[in-house]
Order: structure tokens, then sequence, then C-alpha cells
């Protein structure tokens, strides 16, 4: 949802008052002298109330393992860049440091490109993102041949091809959200909810709890909506793994893993 949380959170409060209003009104008007709830009434309440509770945790599930899977896929770009660069110390001049220059150029782009809202920014971090790529892939083409008769010529091109295939996949799982039939579901359900609510709770106790409850079913939503998320929101997933690669790579430049030049003899 590109609308901003608060009113997203304001606009369904709002719907969950009038109906719970309503429900208490259609109360007066079918039974304005009862007070009391009747058993049969109860047990209507808490099976609705049971199964508002499961379209929730059904939801809430969706949009947690969502966010899981983009946590867990920064981890593994990380792993997959730092192998790459790790076995980019291996080749022969310039492609080394060529290469070695590229990938720490794309984590730092990465990383940007990890925190950017959407906008003009994010946009261009993606582009230049992609444009990366395509230098790299360029310069694994050039580096190839002087590698093509050794054992580190598949790995190091399988590396190349898992960093890439990494930037689809991020690209996919920032794409992919709760389908809007389920949150579409999910409020109607809370609508007729809260006028189950107005229709059962009474007197001054009871339309504290209402409140109450009503205040809490707004705030799940919003919760998943935030999870569901992933540019928008202010719950997302930690860029850690990613800083932690751009700290190491700028700290050992092509050339740090050579070995040290023997003593010469006095």
């Amino acid at each position: 949802m590109s609308e901003p949380l608060w009113l997203v959170f304001a606009g369904l409060l709002v719907c969950l008052v009038l109906s719970a209003l309503l429900g208490y009104v259609l109360r007066r008007w079918v039974s304005p002298d009862k007070d009391e709830k009747s058993d049969q009434e109860g047990y209507i309440f808490s099976a609705v109330m049971g199964l508002l509770a499961l379209l929730v945790g059904f939801t809430f599930s969706l949009a947690i393992d969502r966010f899981d899977n983009r946590r867990t896929q920064v981890l593994e770009e990380a792993n997959a860049i730092g192998t790459t660069y790790l076995r980019a110390q291996l080749l022969e001049e310039p492609h080394r440091t060529e290469i070695s220059n590229l990938l720490m150029a794309y984590v730092d782009n990465r990383v940007m490109l990890g925190k950017a809202r959407p906008g003009p920014e994010g946009l261009e971090l993606a582009a230049r993102s992609d444009a990366l790529l395509v230098d790299l892939w360029k310069a694994t083409v050039s580096a190839y041949p002087s590698i093509e008769e050794t054992p580190l010529a598949i790995t190091f091109v399988n590396t190349m091809n898992e960093m890439i295939d990494m930037d689809a996949a991020r690209k996919a799982a920032r794409r992919t959200h709760v389908p809007p039939q389920v949150f579409a579901l999910l409020f109607i359900y809370q609508i007729i909810t809260a006028g189950v609510i107005g229709y059962v709770m009474t007197g001054r106790n009871g339309r504290k709890v209402s409140a109450f409850l009503l205040f809490l079913f707004a705030l799940s939503v919003i919760l998943i909506i935030d999870l569901d998320s992933p540019t928008t929101g202010s719950i997302r997933e930690s860029q850690r793994p990613m800083e932690d690669l751009q700290q190491s790579l700028h700290a050992q430049p092509a050339g740090s893993y050579d070995p040290e030049p023997a003593p010469q003899p006095s």
C-alpha cells in the first residue's frame, strides 16, 4: 500500500467505530430494555472473535514469512559477493583489481539501495546496480581466458552467477506481497466483527472494552501492512550483513592477500 500507515490506521479505526455504533444502535432498536448479554450472544461473540483471530494469524504468518525471506536473502547475497571477491583475488592482473573494485562499488551501492525509499534516488541506485552487474559480467568474460584451463574457472563463474541470481531474487522478494484479496477479506471481517462487538457489549465497562478491542484490531492490521511493505514501511530487513561485508572489502583491497615477500638473506 502506498498510503501512509497513519492514514490507513485512522481510516480503518473510523470504519470499525462506525460499525460498532451501528451494532449498538441495532441492539437498542431490537431490544431497547435488554442490557445483559444472553448465553447465545456470548457464544456468537466467542465464535466471531475466534475466526477473526485465525484470519489475523494467517495474514500475519504470510507477512512474516515474506519478511524473513527478505532478511535471509541479505545474508545469502553478502555471502555470495564475499565468496566471489575472495576468488577474484586468485585472478591475474589487471583482472583481479578491476573485478575487486567493481565488487566493492557494487556492495556500496547495494547497501544504499537496501535503505533507499521509493523515489528518484531509489530508481537511480537500482539502475546503477544493474549497470554494475553488466560491468562485472563483462570483466568476468574478459578474465575467463586467463583461467579457462584451471579449476578456478568453474568455481569463479558459478559464484558470479550466484551473485547475479541473488539480485534477481531480492528484486522478486521485494515485489511479492500478501495478496490484496486477503487484506480485503481481513478488513471486511474486522468491520463485521466490530458490528458484533457493538451489538453484544453493554454497559459502560462493555463500551470501554469495545473501544480497546477496536484499537487492537486496527493496530494488528497496521503491523501486518508494515511487515508487508519492504520499501515504505518502518519495519525493514536489516542490511547488517552487507554493511559488515562492505567494511571487510574496503579493509582488504585487491592485493591484500598476496603472500609476504620472502626475507632476503643478510
